[in-house]
């Protein structure tokens, strides 16, 4: 315990760049066994899997064409990824996504001094499926996948209904869509 004292105290330049050396040396043993990769590179989907049917959603709710929407940016976030042959049917594909928006909702999030919604949060609820047809078994599936974001209220407005909402906002539903894509496909293919 001595020796360690007058070693530190004779040459704490070497003792200091010893620690740093060190910790360099665990960081670089740690990054390569914890299993971390770049985001987006990767699958954990089963090496046979190349075409992947996505049908068009099913839409239990009262907003127009938000099944179609959803659908087309799903499809396109799989394309975009590169790796993957996408075909808008569920026969003759190695996995099969199904989706059921099962329903939208609006609530206002802030309000002005006269009282009016500044501000509505969208909830949306989707049941989503990606099931490998070759083994017959689900690969990835959340029943409940709640979507929530938040938009700035249009000038005159007081949509409570989210199908009045869309139509008046329709970058609303383009942003939301989008966002939904990524997160499912990165989930599905990162295996969140």
């Amino acid at each position: 315990m001595a020796s360690i004292k007058v070693i530190t105290r004779t040459y704490p330049r070497l003792v200091s760049r010893l620690s740093v050396g060190a910790l360099y040396v665990l960081m670089g043993v740690a990054a390569t066994d914890c299993g971390y990769a770049l985001a987006g590179t990767g699958s954990f989907l089963p090496s046979y899997i190349n075409t992947i049917g996505v049908p068009t959603f099913t839409n239990r709710t009262t907003v127009f064409n938000l099944e179609t929407q959803l659908t087309e940016k799903v499809r396109s976030e799989f394309i975009g990824r590169g790796r993957y042959e996408v075909l808008p049917e569920a026969g003759g594909v190695d996995a099969l996504l199904t989706g059921e928006v099962v329903g939208v909702s609006i609530v206002p999030a802030s309000f002005t001094d006269q009282q009016l919604a500044s501000r509505y949060i969208v909830t949306m609820t989707v049941s989503v499926e990606l099931t490998d047809l070759r083994e017959n078994r689900v690969l990835w599936d959340n029943p409940g996948l709640m979507f929530r974001q938040e938009y700035e209220a249009q000038t005159g407005a007081n949509p409570l209904d989210p199908a009045a909402f869309f139509t008046q906002d329709l970058n609303a539903l383009d942003r939301m869509s989008t966002d939904f894509a990524r997160t499912i496909v990165s989930s599905i293919l990162e295996a969140f």
